[in-house]
């Protein structure tokens, strides 16, 4: 077995807003509360499918439809490449 790395978030009062947020999107109904490592989760896989997804539409579709699916973090940079905007 392999060791795990452990990591503390701070969580700032927008960190913790964005988490809210999310745990609503993702919780199966009203009174679900889902644990941040799941909200996480979450977040990390739809933000590779989408860029999977954009990157694979690129090749389809013209540039202003894909443009209407760009996002603060990923979106479509000239027809040829997906970039990410987060850093």
């Amino acid at each position: 077995m392999g060791s795990t790395k452990r990591t503390t978030i701070r969580l700032t009062d927008e960190r913790h807003h964005l988490l809210d947020r999310a745990k609503d999107i993702i919780a199966a109904s009203e009174t679900d509360d889902p644990p941040n490592s799941v909200v996480i989760d979450a977040a990390l896989t739809h933000l590779i499918e989408s860029y999977e997804n954009l990157d694979d539409a690129r090749q389809e579709l013209d540039p202003t439809t894909i443009q209407q699916f760009n996002t603060s973090v990923v979106g479509l940079r000239y027809r040829t490449s997906v970039e990410s905007r987060w850093r």
